[in-house]
């Protein structure tokens, strides 16, 4: 490619609740795309589904090899079978592949990159795919990149209040279905939380090990150590499900070696392009209502233990499908631009 021509991109899974807003992302930036083409598993005949981009009218057309033979970019955003299938072909079609939903996380030979902190260092080996972290991990890095470069850490504690989103359309559909009984007084279903999420918490909706962790928190716990490249990272994470439908409220506690005061925390988030730093109030404070849709990860409160001497609490609030996953990515994408100039 020269160093001016347009990048081609396939997005596949452009219906999946990641697939839509990594396309509004794409919308609103300048990237320089040549042309951009939409998929879906289970599109059978081309025409049969439609979407658009940019205000015009786009076919969602059908899968297979072929279609994204010409592709620079693919963005696996669809169910993890395909995504797999399609991302194990980066290497053998030449294309460069970022898989949005969790597929090649696990992988050791596949590289996890957030935007801003180790996309440098990962990039400049060319790997054919990378992996989109969780949302948490996103959220996670950016924060402790911040406090990491100041600050010696003994201990970070992340309480993490999940969404309803976190299990896509489904987990949305029954918290709604589920709150709508409940105020009608009428029986609750209970198929994607196995039982009442609606106006409720829940410690244990996935399967845990022996230790009492599930799959989702080791992952975010390694997914961070692997980003900040940061073995010993003294760090625990939890994840409680709440009945909201967007967005993660992490409440992180800090054991800091070094003594700082509040102001001092919060100049160093204001200078981060990845924060926004909020005067709560008990009349607008942080919360997953005001933060919904916007591209900034949220610090509100932060409180000072005085008779603790280094420990700190954060609140910490971000959207789970604009910062904490489709910017993400198109930050990968906009770091990988030049090395596609060379394919």
């Amino acid at each position: 490619m020269s160093p001016q021509k347009r990048v081609r991109i396939a997005l596949i899974g452009a219906e999946s609740f990641r697939g839509k807003e990594l396309k509004s992302v794409l919308e609103d930036k300048k990237f320089p795309i040549e042309k951009i083409e939409f998929f879906a598993p289970d599109v059978e005949e081309e025409y049969s589904k439609l979407t658009e981009f940019r205000g015009e009218p786009r076919v969602v057309m059908p899968l297979d090899e072929t279609a994204i033979a010409d592709s620079d970019l693919v963005f696996l955003a669809s169910d993890k079978e395909t995504n797999r299938e399609y991302g194990n072909l980066a290497a053998k079609k030449k294309f460069l592949a970022i898989d949005l939903s969790e597929t090649f996380n696990a992988d050791k030979k596949v590289p996890i990159v957030v935007g801003g902190i180790n996309h440098i260092t990962v990039l400049k080996k060319k790997p054919a795919l990378i992996a989109n972290p969780h949302p948490v991990t996103i959220i996670l890095t950016h924060f402790l990149n911040v406090i990491c470069e100041k600050f010696h850490t003994r201990k970070i504690a992340a309480f993490v209040l999940q969404p309803a989103s976190a299990f896509e359309e489904a987990g949305i559909k029954e918290l709604a279905d589920q709150s709508f009984a409940v105020l009608n007084s009428s029986s609750v279903s209970k198929k994607t939380f196995k039982t009442q999420v609606a106006f409720n918490l829940l410690s244990d909706v996935a399967p845990v090990d022996d230790d009492g962790f599930s799959s989702a928190e080791k992952q975010i716990l390694s997914e961070t150590k692997r980003v900040l490249d940061l073995r010993d990272l003294p760090l625990s994470v939890a994840i409680i499900q709440a009945p909201v439908f967007h967005t993660y409220s992490i409440m992180i506690h800090l054991e800091l070696e070094e003594r700082t005061e509040i102001p001092a925390l919060v100049e160093l988030f204001k200078k981060s392009p990845y924060f926004k730093v909020a005067s709560p109030s008990p009349s607008h404070p942080v919360s997953c209502w005001q933060v919904t849709g916007k591209d900034k990860i949220y610090i509100g409160q932060i409180k000072k233990e005085d008779s603790i001497p280094g420990k700190y609490w954060v609140w910490t609030v971000a959207d789970n499908l604009t910062r904490g996953s489709a910017l993400n990515a198109y930050e990968i994408l906009e770091s990988s631009y030049l090395s596609l100039q060379t394919k």
